[in-house]
């Protein structure tokens, strides 16, 4: 590779940005808070639950404490118990897999498909036994899984469905919002996310009133009644600032949204580099793109040579997680081809709402210009 290298610092994300348009509306909500004195289990917390599950489309919303704790909460609440069995993928941040493991359940990873990136559903039906309990697809990057398909199997087999829609705030398809279709869909909000708190947040929708019955207790140390449990809860309360913030954030979340889907659109027309392939179209549903992932077989040149000009990325994941330490007394013997050529070769792109014409077009005018060793 020649070039006479020049740079435009481009951050993976800038959160600097986001806040700035949101100040004032963000301090006064956190005043709010800070007058009020009450800081756990508020006016605050019901105001954005409602808020949330209005948004979403759902009957109800529990915040709990982070993404993980949601999808573990969210596991309990369907009943899932040691020696029970929980299908899901092994391209996703590790969190998937631990909350299976929180719950006593063994996660058994399928790979998948090679266009979507998403779980396999194909290959779900030849991975159940008489343990298996539930199916975790996780919309990944914020791409919604084929939930029709998944419903139906998922309802022939007797399974729960529990969306991980962390990466997919507001992302849809025809048939409903992620996090709705499911029996129990789980979010993060953890800071970068397309719905971002200023710390670690989570929460659960469901239409379902046992379940949101069962998660208000479980998230608060099973109580019942005050100092009344009825389970061994956990304390994972979503509290009064972080409702607060994201209360505030989610009224601007569907123009940034808009905002990503307009640079993906920018991104995938103009990347024409034969050494690297951009995200297939989402032709099912509305991506949200909490990510842009491109694949190459030349990622680490690449991800240097952009580096080198001021391009900083990312890579979800490089390990998948039946080949993480953690997990191999489970999987020996477990292969994933798809998974594991996709976790050598996908490079993440700065993606967030606030990115500028200069931004974009560098990011693009780069990847364009290069070439492998």
């Amino acid at each position: 590779m020649t070039d006479t290298i020049s740079t435009l610092p481009v951050p993976f994300a800038n959160l600097h940005r986001e806040h700035d348009s949101l100040r004032a509306e963000l301090r006064s909500a956190m005043d709010d808070v800070l007058d009020s004195g009450w800081f756990i289990l508020g006016r605050r917390l019901e105001a954005f639950e409602r808020a949330f599950a209005e948004y979403c489309g759902a009957r109800f919303a529990i915040g709990v404490a982070s993404g993980t704790d949601a999808l573990h909460l969210a596991l309990l609440a369907a009943g899932v118990k040691p020696g029970d069995e929980v299908i899901t993928v092994a391209n996703t941040f590790i969190a998937t897999a631990l909350a299976i493991s929180y719950a006593g359940a063994t996660p058994v990873f399928v790979d998948v498909d090679a266009e979507s990136q998403l779980i396999d559903v194909e290959q779900i039906e030849a991975r159940i036994t008489e343990r298996t309990r539930a199916i975790i697809p996780v919309h990944l990057f914020g791409r919604m899984c084929d939930m029709r398909r998944l419903r139906q199997l998922a309802i022939a087999r007797g399974l729960t469905v529990i969306e991980d829609a962390c990466q997919a705030h507001g992302a849809r398809t025809a048939d409903g919002m992620a996090g709705t279709i499911g029996a129990m869909g789980c979010f993060s909000f953890y800071p970068t996310k397309n719905l971002g708190a200023y710390g670690d947040a989570g929460l659960v929708t469901t239409n379902d009133t046992q379940l949101a019955e069962r998660l208000r207790s479980l998230r608060n140390y099973g109580q019942t009644q005050k100092y009344h449990h009825a389970v061994r809860g956990f304390n994972s309360r979503l509290d009064e600032i972080q409702a607060a913030v994201l209360h505030v954030k989610l009224g601007s979340l569907d123009p940034r949204n808009d905002a990503r889907r307009g640079i993906a659109r920018r991104f995938t027309a103009g990347i024409n580099n034969p050494f690297v392939s951009t995200p297939p179209a989402d032709a099912e549903g509305e991506h949200v793109y909490h990510l842009y992932v491109v694949r190459t077989p030349h990622r680490e040149q690449l991800r240097m040579w952009l580096s080198a000009r001021g391009i900083e990325t990312q890579i979800h994941y490089p390990v998948p997680i039946h080949q993480q330490e953690a997990y191999r007394d489970l999987t020996a013997g477990v292969t994933l081809p798809v998974t594991e050529q996709l976790s050598g070769e996908i490079l993440s792109l700065p993606i967030f709402a606030e990115m500028n014409q200069d931004e974009i077009d560098w990011v693009i005018r780069c990847v364009n210009r290069f070439q492998p060793e």
